[in-house]
């Protein structure tokens, strides 16, 4: 039956061509976001998951900035105490030699200061990011950021790594050679109280010099106290060779977590680039055909017009 008043050809049409417009529109947001589900919408679940495991890279990069952070914190420590330990040997060596009958003392003395410049330098300026582990207080001590996980209530928990040397090399200013009343507490500036001199201000002289300076042993009981003092910065050099070792391993797994869990997102919500360009093709033709069909639909009124001599 042909009716003026009701064009079911025309209805199925515009019903068909309304369905492939709302496909191609969505197959083309895909295509231009990259995403086939963009927003709850596309897929509530999906869209639910992937927005928590973003929350939860975008912590696992702070805590790889952070660890990182650390390293450096640490890799700068480690150094100093590294090119302390061999200013140490030479002044172990100097004092050595400073017992020697016809050795110039006032020249070794010249070297020692020279040697313990630089000590000072290396431990004010073993600073990163302002923080100094080797000239800020007896008891150096810093927590780094070195994990992050959630647990099945997904409630965050963010774990630590304390950074602690226990004495640092410095923490007073400098003293005079043999000022027995220099009271600094780091491995560095602590007066010996056999000697009564630091090792940041021991002289070959037995001037100032403590209980042992009448028996002339002190030079002896300097090169010990240089001996205690390496054997402490290798002890904080190994402290801190593991902390850096445990931060290293520790970046390298967030890094991986974080590389699986972007995976996992890009896994539930990508779009299949192949797919959707391909299914775009299809889409056009059929957006074409379904123009065409509507145009012919409506063509079966004018037919009806001739019908009656029009």
């Amino acid at each position: 039956m042909s009716s003026i008043l009701t064009n079911v050809s025309a209805m199925n049409a515009v019903s068909s061509l309304s369905a492939t417009q709302s496909a191609l529109s969505e197959t083309q947001n895909q295509i231009s976001t990259g995403l086939a589900v963009s927003s709850a919408k596309d897929n509530a679940s999906y869209w639910s998951i992937a927005t928590s495991m973003r929350s939860d890279v975008g912590a696992l990069t702070a805590v790889s900035d952070s660890i990182n952070l650390g390293s450096s914190v640490v890799s700068t420590a480690y150094q100093a105490i590294s090119s302390s330990i061999s200013i140490l040997n030479q002044m172990k060596n100097l004092l050595v030699d400073a017992q020697t009958a016809g050795q110039d003392t006032t020249t070794i003395d010249t070297q020692l200061q020279q040697l313990q410049q630089q000590l000072r330098t290396f431990s004010n300026t073993a600073t990163f990011n302002g923080v100094n582990l080797l000239a800020t207080s007896s008891t150096a001590s810093e927590n780094v950021v070195t994990s992050f996980s959630k647990n099945s209530s997904g409630v965050d928990t963010v774990g630590f790594t304390d950074i602690s040397l226990g004495q640092v090399l410095y923490s007073t200013a400098n003293g005079a050679p043999g000022d027995t009343s220099y009271t600094g507490t780091g491995i560095l500036d602590s007066a010996s109280t056999v000697t009564g001199y630091s090792i940041d201000n021991l002289r070959t002289s037995s001037a100032g010099a403590g209980t042992d300076a009448a028996t002339g042993t002190y030079l002896a009981d300097e090169q010990n106290q240089i001996e205690s003092a390496i054997a402490s910065l290798t002890t904080s050099a190994s402290t801190l060779g593991s902390v850096l070792s445990n931060l290293t391993a520790q970046g390298t797994f967030t890094t991986s977590l974080s590389n699986s869990l972007t995976s996992g997102v890009g896994s539930l919500v990508d779009a299949d680039m192949n797919q959707a360009s391909t299914k775009l093709n299809a889409l056009q033709t059929q957006q074409q055909l379904g123009i065409q069909s509507l145009s012919i639909a409506n063509q079966n009124s004018q037919l009806i017009l001739k019908l009656f001599g029009g």
